[in-house]
């Protein structure tokens, strides 16, 4: 088990619906690579985390061209105080990410929290807005001209919809550009949403596609400008991410790869920092896995978890 560490930890506020999060930390040739799906994925779909993982762990990452990575803040569906608190602290990011649409919630706080970030931001700042797919057509296209008046012009609104169809629908009748998350990254074919003209931006996650020469293949056969968002990984996760973005040719968007803060603990006393809006594209060592090590009983499970999708990666299964 000294290659296989089982982690776990809070998250500082509730995120895509969770209040803690789990994962695995693999060792091979090449250093530690990280799989961490969600709980709610299917051992399936967790395959392509694990082909990551192991690139990561296994494989050296493509050359560089660039050392720094320019990043947006993270606002979670929060009070409106509490998200100008969050770009106020972002440590210069000049675009931010808002989440919205969250279950239980007033669309008027949507409302008030973009606004909120708008004002943290100032005039010359970007925000996007991320729906995990939870509108249906009619009350996204409503929503998005709601919220880009709030904003005074949002860069993009992400992932409206759940389906390819559905996000071709809203993005032939609003003026925002639409970005796809989900309709990749959970796709059997994620190159779908190019040929149904779905979406103005790729947003592309190194675990959930597989890695990083696969994201790299897809940026490249695609034809949309990318986005490179973490899976609220810890650091060893968002290195991936960073590798990632260090080696695309063009980088035309802040990306999504500073969400450190949102968990309460790293595996690594060395997490990399944001400085003037941009991380660098470091490696960092997890010299603190054995202080957020997972209790016994998530550890067997996850355990578990893995050598069943193991057993599906070696039979050539997966999306």
């Amino acid at each position: 088990m000294a290659d296989v560490r089982v982690w776990s930890m809070p998250m500082r506020t509730r995120f895509r619906g969770i209040d803690q999060r789990h994962g695995v930390l693999l060792r091979g040739a090449a250093g530690w690579g990280e799989w961490s799906p969600f709980e709610d994925y299917s051992d399936v779909e967790c395959v392509p985390w694990l082909l990551a993982a192991r690139e990561a762990a296994d494989r050296e990452w493509p050359a560089p061209v660039r050392d720094r990575v320019p990043v947006n803040c993270t606002v979670p569906a929060i009070g409106p105080e509490q998200a100008a608190a969050v770009v106020l602290a972002s440590a210069g990011c000049r675009t931010a990410k808002v989440k919205v649409a969250e279950p239980g919630q007033p669309e008027g706080a949507d409302v008030e929290r973009v606004a909120a970030v708008r004002d943290a931001l100032g005039p010359g700042g970007r925000i996007r807005v991320d729906v995990n797919g939870r509108w249906d057509v009619d009350t996204a296209v409503r929503r998005t001209r709601e919220l880009d008046r709030a904003a005074g012009g949002l860069e993009y609104v992400e992932q409206p919809c759940a389906t390819v169809e559905e996000l071709a629908a809203v993005r032939r009748q609003v003026e925002v550009p639409v970005a796809a998350d989900e309709s990749i990254r959970r796709a059997e074919d994620p190159l779908r949403v190019a040929r149904l003209g779905a979406a103005d931006v790729a947003v592309l996650k190194v675990q959930p596609v597989g890695g990083v020469v696969a994201c790299l293949r897809i940026a490249e056969d695609i034809g949309l400008p990318v986005v490179v968002s973490s899976a609220l990984e810890t650091s060893v996760g968002i290195a991936a991410g960073l590798a990632l973005a260090a080696a695309l040719p063009e980088l035309p968007y802040a990306c999504g790869l500073a969400t450190l803060a949102l968990l309460d603990g790293d595996v690594t006393s060395e997490p990399p920092t944001v400085v003037d809006g941009m991380l660098p594209v470091v490696r960092p060592d997890p010299d603190l896995v054995d202080e957020v090590a997972a209790d016994d009983e998530t550890a067997a499970r996850w355990a578990d978890r893995l050598r069943r999708v193991e057993a599906l990666a070696a039979d050539g299964g997966g999306p």
